[in-house]
């Protein structure tokens, strides 16, 4: 998106946009108890699994955080990152910079069938994703992981990261969830980590992301939040979208790494 015509407004630079990243990280860390640990079960997973000059899709992608970790990790892979949020997707295309050509960042509504054409053909060897999917209703999370089912090859991987709640018939695990959560918000904020609406804040400091608070607003004014799919839901739906294998790599409490494997 570019400002209106005859407006001034400074670009935000990748210095800028590698501090923003660094504070999105901080603070998903007070929302996702020891979420290295998650994207370390991750990169595992792709070491293992997948060719040495694998091609990730970054699925709803935020400032770049997946693609960040896994450029750095992997020296021969490349990434296609995508989201739908304006300021997401300018914090991921400038922080990205440093990684040239290996990293390309684009706008894609997952809602809308035909998301997928924005990979214009690649080949696709992995697809991650971390604290996105929850956005998404069940009959629209499904349509997703269908579309990402025919995109993969044969072997080829899903992995999900997100909270997957208890639900009522596991009342004690919820409480120790949710008392947890609590605790580790409270520690991570006092420590200086910025809360969501926060970090929301810092970025429109900037000019050129303030600037697109509009429309941020706008894409999302008729999207509440809809109810959390289970565990169970999301292995059933990763099955009935056409993988071979559905599983868990990952747990601490209720935050979970989803696998699938075409």
């Amino acid at each position: 998106m570019t400002p209106p015509t005859g407006t001034d407004v400074v670009a935000l630079d990748q210095s800028a946009a590698r501090r923003l990243l660094d504070l999105w990280n901080e603070q998903q860390s007070a929302y996702v108890a020891h979420r290295d640990l998650r994207f370390d079960a991750m990169a595992d997973v792709v070491r293992l699994h997948c060719p040495e000059d694998l091609t990730i899709l970054d699925l709803a992608c935020g400032p770049g955080a997946i693609s960040d970790r896994m450029l750095a990790e992997f020296p021969r892979a490349t990434s296609v990152a995508v989201d739908y949020d304006p300021i997401l997707l300018q914090v991921a295309r400038r922080a990205l910079d440093r990684y040239t050509a290996r990293a390309e960042v684009h706008d894609v509504d997952l809602v809308v069938d035909g998301w997928e054409e924005a990979l214009t053909g690649r080949r696709v060897d992995a697809v991650l994703t971390s604290t996105a999917l929850h956005w998404l209703a069940p009959e629209q999370l499904l349509r997703v992981y269908t579309t990402v089912a025919r995109l993969l090859p044969a072997g080829g991987v899903l992995l999900n990261a997100d909270h997957l709640r208890y639900d009522e018939s596991a009342p004690t695990l919820r409480g120790i969830a949710g008392r947890h959560d609590a605790q580790v918000q409270q520690e991570t904020f006092a420590a200086g980590a910025l809360t969501y609406s926060a970090w929301y804040a810092e970025a429109a400091r900037h000019p050129e992301l303030a600037g697109l608070t509009a429309e941020r607003d706008r894409r999302f004014a008729d999207r509440p939040p809809p109810a959390p799919a289970s565990l169970e839901f999301h292995l059933a739906a990763l099955r009935a979208a056409g993988f071979a294998e559905a599983g868990t790599v990952w747990q601490y409490l209720d935050d979970y790494v989803v696998f699938a494997r075409r």
